[in-house]
């Protein structure tokens, strides 16, 4: 059963959620699908890694020799990649786009579209299982492409050695990472808080899950910062029939977890927070099944 830990905006405390539920999981796949700034790595500190590079973008790259400063490729260029410096010509890799329409229309053939190859795909060990992330080089692009990578290789790793849970931290907003992490699995978990921005990325989030037709759970961490809003929340879940999982308190545990390199689970399993999200958890994949 794949299921998706989501939030409509960063800092809910969607990974730490994510890494706690892996944890009374016990035997997990864990997809890290925020490869624009994935993170559960450094928490789980996993062995044995698998790297695989990812080709996300290609990149312009000009044969000074050859170029003889025609400046062809700089007036086709839409992008104002190209530009002329003492002759020949430049490319920026901060506006390149990859198309390729310079080196085609290179009298020359001065030009060749070189593959940036710095971003990983990258499965390895941990002490619940397996984890499979992303690290996208700064800058590159296709993120959605390789969070549908990340997605296939926890699928093929759960297979391979028959574990039935996968657990996806996916990165926060509605765009298209978001939407590749998402599609096609089995439910959803949308991580929130009592904020009148957490309000309105929550409604953003739940229209998306509700076009794919998605089973949506809603669960409110630091409830107890702002009671008026979780409230409003609770209300807006029953209204529209969303499934409630729950409250989570606000404990500053859950920092000093993550500082040890460990899930609260792990650093404090008779808190408070932690029965809160036991409860959460077993509300979620219990139904689930």
């Amino acid at each position: 059963m794949e299921t998706a830990i989501i939030s409509g905006k960063g800092g809910t405390g969607k990974s730490s959620v994510a890494a706690a539920f892996a944890t009374l999981a016990k035997e997990v796949v864990v997809a890290d699908c925020d490869v624009d700034a994935a993170n559960l790595y450094i928490l789980f500190q996993p062995k044995n890694p698998d790297f695989q590079a990812f080709t996300g973008s290609r990149e312009a790259v000009v044969d000074v020799v050859v170029c003889d400063g025609c400046g062809l490729c700089v007036e086709y260029c839409r992008f104002d990649a190209l530009s002329m410096a003492n002759g020949h010509v430049t490319v920026s890799g901060v506006f390149c786009d990859g198309c390729g329409l310079c080196a085609r229309v290179c009298p020359h053939n001065a030009i060749v579209m070189k593959e940036n190859k710095e971003s990983v795909l990258c499965s390895a060990d941990f002490r619940y299982g397996q984890l499979v992330y992303g690290r996208l080089a700064p800058g590159e692009e296709n993120s959605g492409k390789l969070v549908s990578l990340v997605r296939e290789r926890a699928r093929q790793n759960a297979r391979d050695r028959k574990i039935n849970t996968v657990i996806i931290d996916g990165p926060p907003g509605i765009g298209c990472p978001v939407i590749a992490s998402i599609t096609g699995v089995d439910q959803v978990v949308i991580v929130t808080e009592p904020s009148m921005s957490g309000m309105l990325d929550l409604k953003r989030i739940w229209s998306l899950c509700k076009s794919f037709g998605l089973p949506t759970w809603v669960l409110i961490n630091k409830y107890d910062l702002h009671s008026a809003q979780s409230e409003e929340i609770e209300t807006f879940c029953t209204v529209n029939g969303i499934r409630f999982a729950g409250k989570l308190s606000f404990d500053s545990i859950i920092v000093d977890a993550m500082v040890h390199c460990k899930t609260v689970a792990e650093w404090v399993p008779g808190a408070d927070i932690v029965t809160e999200i036991k409860t959460a958890y077993n509300k979620i994949f219990q139904r689930g099944r």
